[in-house]
């Protein structure tokens, strides 16, 4: 089993270091390219697209989906899917708003939504590994849990008035504002954790093939739980970052999310199958898929045309990984 994420097989001392650098990031490379290309075009033919302000909306508006990415990444790495993480964040986000406007201190608006995205993904973790519920259907079930509690609690009420402070989405340090940092330091530090700790090869082991994963003395069921865990944890931090970002929280579950987040895992380059992926690759998708929309609007086209797009990107993905797969065997 090779990854991007794990240590590179030993490869002959003929080969240049393009090629073993290609070999194993190629699908960030190639994103990566195509940022570049899409900034330098749209750039071109309408300099606005460079603007601060356009630049602060596509990477620090969307740092949020990228952080939760991270932990998708990891969950469809395992083997399992979250179609819930949408809903999840929307009701963590009213739950921080809540906390902020009725006088508790910052420290807890942002830290009990961390715990409670910890908690209720261990649940559904729980669910999958031990009563051996497939994760489709447990997150199908937790996605209209929590849709539908929040809307009848909330009535999609717009939360306000929160205290200045709680708002860490805003701040800036030397110009870039705060979570760009969160996004690019999570990504890092998970791609290191994943290439060279034993549970994230783990994490490999166990979507590439839970048999052999097992008879080589994994743990399945707690990495399981775990991996679910740790997805609550980034759902968390995502929720801090979206309901940080604007003076206002709508109490309402933000439309398409869960599939704009699973999708950056997907186009990354985390295999649909499990088992290879890296959370460098859905970091740079979830940025990449805003700079689409952003352009679509410069170059006057019709922004719905983003989700045909985006069909299309998967749709290719995952026959170029079907295809890869059929080489190996």
């Amino acid at each position: 089993m090779s990854n991007a994420d794990m240590p590179a097989p030993r490869v002959s001392a003929s080969r240049s270091p393009l090629t073993r650098l290609t070999d194993a990031y190629g699908q960030e490379l190639v994103i990566l390219a195509a940022l570049i290309v899409l900034f330098v075009g749209v750039g071109l033919y309408n300099p606005r697209f460079l603007s601060s302000n356009n630049l602060n909306t596509i990477f620090a508006g969307n740092a949020y989906i990228a952080v939760a990415a991270i932990g998708m990444a990891l969950v469809i790495m395992s083997g399992h899917i979250d179609v819930s993480v949408g809903s999840l964040i929307g009701v963590l986000a009213t739950v921080a708003g809540t906390l902020a406007v009725k006088g508790y201190p910052i420290w807890v608006a942002w830290l009990v939504p961390v715990i409670l995205g910890v908690l209720v993904n261990s649940i559904v973790g729980v669910l999958v590994a031990y009563a051996n519920i497939p994760s489709i259907v447990v997150t199908l079930g937790m996605l209209s849990i929590l849709k539908g509690g929040l809307i009848s609690v909330t009535s999609g009420e717009w939360i306000t008035n929160m205290p200045s402070e709680f708002f860490i989405a805003q701040w800036r340090w030397f110009g870039v504002p705060t979570s760009v940092y969160f996004m690019v330091i999570l990504t890092l530090l998970m791609a290191f954790w994943m290439r060279y700790s034993t549970f994230g090869r783990a994490i490999y082991a166990i979507g590439g093939n839970s048999e052999a994963a097992r008879t080589a003395g994994i743990p399945i069921k707690p990495a399981t739980v775990a991996v679910f865990a740790i997805h609550g944890f980034f759902a968390g931090i995502a929720t801090l970052l979206f309901a940080t970002q604007l003076q206002v929280i709508q109490s309402t579950v933000p439309p398409n999310l869960e599939l704009t987040v699973i999708t950056a895992a997907v186009i990354g380059g985390v295999s649909i199958l499990g088992g290879t992926g890296t959370v460098i690759g859905s970091t740079l998708a979830a940025i990449f898929f805003a700079a689409i929309g952003s352009a679509l609007i410069f170059v006057n086209v019709q922004a719905y045309w983003l989700r045909a797009v985006l069909g299309i990107l998967i749709l290719v993905t995952v026959l170029a990984d079907m295809a890869r797969r059929r080489r190996m065997t």
